[in-house]
């Protein structure tokens, strides 16, 4: 079977609630049962780090995209199993999108954002049909699905864009959903 590679977009903050930590760790340590490859941003703190030490530790490939000006921000993790330094944030986020089969987003700040809205944009304008995931973990991104039901209903948007991405509730689903779109 060959290895899929996920990539994990999420905070390099912990967040304000310990099922945050709790399901960022849970997520990570399902990588190598899976034989899923965690593709991420290369950060050794916060969310990333969490997901990062997990899946290192069920003994998962990881593949870590950090640019120039995060390395001491955001303490880039240099023992992963691929580790790539980019210019800038663009090369980042093309980089670790071209080199993964789906997209999960766990709970982060305005840069998980704004990666969820670039791959769910390539998604909506036909340059891609990666699985997008949404780990919606203590309903911390029900605030984004309401302004994306906004958005549709406002008629900037196809009633569709609510169709390119599947929000789970836990790491435990988001792990079932995945491989059944991976398996597809």
């Amino acid at each position: 079977m060959k290895q899929a590679s996920i990539c994990v977009f999420c905070g390099s903050r912990t967040g304000d609630h310990a099922d945050y930590m709790l399901a960022a760790t849970r997520f990570g340590a399902s990588f190598a049962e899976n034989n899923w490859r965690l593709v991420y941003g290369a950060g050794d703190i916060g969310l990333m780090g969490a997901v990062a030490r997990a899946a290192q530790d069920s003994g998962a490939e990881t593949f870590g995209v950090i640019p120039t000006h995060l390395l001491k921000k955001e303490v880039g993790k240099r023992d992963l199993t691929n580790f790539i330094v980019t210019e800038n944030m663009h090369e980042r986020k093309k980089v670790m999108f071209m080199n993964s089969d789906a997209v999960v987003i766990l709970p982060g700040g305005a840069g998980t954002m704004d990666e969820f809205f670039e791959v769910l944009t390539w998604r909506q304008l036909g340059l891609h049909d990666k699985p997008i995931f949404v780990l919606n973990t203590q309903g911390y991104w029900d605030g984004l699905l309401d302004l994306l039901d906004n958005v549709t209903k406002g008629g900037f948007a196809d009633q569709s864009l609510l169709t390119y991405f599947k929000v789970e509730k836990d790491a435990e689903a988001l792990e079932a959903s995945l491989k059944e779109a991976l398996a597809k």
